[in-house]
């Protein structure tokens, strides 16, 4: 039953003996919420992530390097001022399981927990590749830049772990949690869920979910040649990072206002979006090229789109025949539902509890919250710009993580 520590890098551990060490208090006291030695070590790292050859490579460690800017987590933590007699501190020990598909995740979930002053083990997926080994090494690079007092208690408290399948680990872990995050589709949720966990403990979970994109006709009719060209720079990296696979990454693009000129729109868009392809130089991978072919060709089969265009092996542009033949499911990277609608009043009907993100282009704020107003809960956590859909913040999925990774005590005299 044993573990390979991947952060802080280190020999394979009996998982017994890292749950007695991350049960200990480290020397220099108990973590607090926003505990200065975390913040510290978090804003080291953030700089390894930030620096001009990783955020080259990897531009999706760039952003993850901005959200962890000390501005930032600042920000985050004064968003959880009390002034009504209550005090809040860490929840205790945090398990989390993050997806293997996108490989970043992972550090967000880590980060506010550790914010929040949990001690965290993390398991990292013998699949990982590319991203979240730089992320490892950069966090490993991170703790020679720190205080050595800093650097004793992060290595006391945070670890990240890699271990092949196992009921007897995932359930030491489990057992042993105050709060379990798990990450995945539902499969994941429901695999992980039958380790039981200690009576006080829950499970905070992000299940399979599915997002979509809308645009306004008239707001790209009134937007200069430069917005739309941004627009449709920022669907590329809402759509591309991660191969279209994250959860908040768009399936489809809702086209909203006249149908005739929804049209026109729609076409303009899907050339500005070829040349994006086209500058970033993306290379589709053949197995990649004939999963959206095959989709495309099984979404037509079933009756569910009326046309079909491909540009090139990098984008697949898919005719619904109508908005509630939205697709969900992944179709392959670059493969976009396409409708148009009048008036965003009738989307509300076909949203479910499983979208997540709308990612939107020239609307107002009013009509944003007319709509989300008329949803009414019943889908779609977030409604951000183009180029925003994968920009993490401390609010995911409906839930406040910072609040959800700390609990508060009142006290009254």
């Amino acid at each position: 039953m044993s573990l390979t520590q991947r952060f802080p890098e280190g020999p394979a551990v009996d998982v017994d003996a890292l749950v007695g060490e991350l049960r200990a208090e480290p020397e220099g006291g108990r973590l607090k919420v926003g505990d200065p030695r975390v913040v510290e070590f978090l804003t080291k790292f953030a700089r390894k992530l930030l620096a001009p050859a990783t955020a080259r490579r990897f531009p999706e460690l760039a952003s993850l390097g901005f959200f962890l800017r000390k501005g930032e987590i600042a920000k985050a933590l004064s968003k959880l001022d009390t002034d009504d007699g209550s005090y809040r501190f860490p929840r205790g020990l945090v398990f989390h399981v993050p997806p293997a598909n996108v490989d970043t995740i992972f550090v967000y979930s880590w980060a506010l927990s550790a914010l929040a002053g949990n001690h965290n083990v993390v398991r990292v997926s013998s699949r990982s590749a590319g991203a979240a080994e730089t992320v490892l090494e950069a966090l490993n690079a991170a703790l020679s830049d720190v205080d050595p007092a800093t650097a004793k208690a992060i290595t006391a408290t945070q670890r990240m772990v890699t271990y092949d399948r196992s009921d007897a680990i995932s359930g030491a872990l489990s057992k042993a949690a105050d709060l379990r995050v798990i990450w995945g589709g539902d499969a994941s949720v429901n695999a992980l869920r039958k380790y039981p966990l200690a009576a006080h403990a829950r499970d905070l979970t992000f299940p399979d979910r599915s997002s979509f994109a809308i645009a306004s006709v008239t707001g790209w009719q009134n937007a200069s040649e430069a917005e739309r060209k941004a627009a449709a720079e920022g669907f590329y990296n809402d759509s591309y990072w991660f191969d279209q696979a994250a959860c908040s990454s768009p399936r489809a693009i809702f086209w909203v206002g006249d149908a005739e000129a929804a049209d026109r729109a729609g076409e303009e868009f899907r050339r500005l979006l070829a040349g994006v392809l086209a500058t970033k130089q993306h290379v589709t991978e053949p197995a990649m090229a004939v999963q959206k072919r095959v989709s495309a060709y099984g979404a037509a089969a079933d009756g569910v789109v009326t046309k079909i265009s491909f540009d090139g092996n990098d984008l697949a542009t898919l005719e619904l025949t109508e908005a509630a033949a939205l697709p969900r499911e992944w179709l392959g990277a670059g493969t976009f539902g396409h409708s148009s609608v009048k008036t965003l009043a009738d989307l509300v009907p076909i949203v479910v509890r499983k979208d997540q993100t709308v990612g939107q282009f020239g609307f107002t704020q009013s009509e944003l919250v007319e709509f989300a107003t008329a949803l009414a809960g019943r889908g779609v956590d977030r409604i951000v710009p183009f180029g925003s859909a994968l920009t993490f913040s401390a609010i995911w999925d409906g839930y406040d993580l910072l609040a959800e990774f700390s609990r508060l005590v009142t006290v009254q005299a």
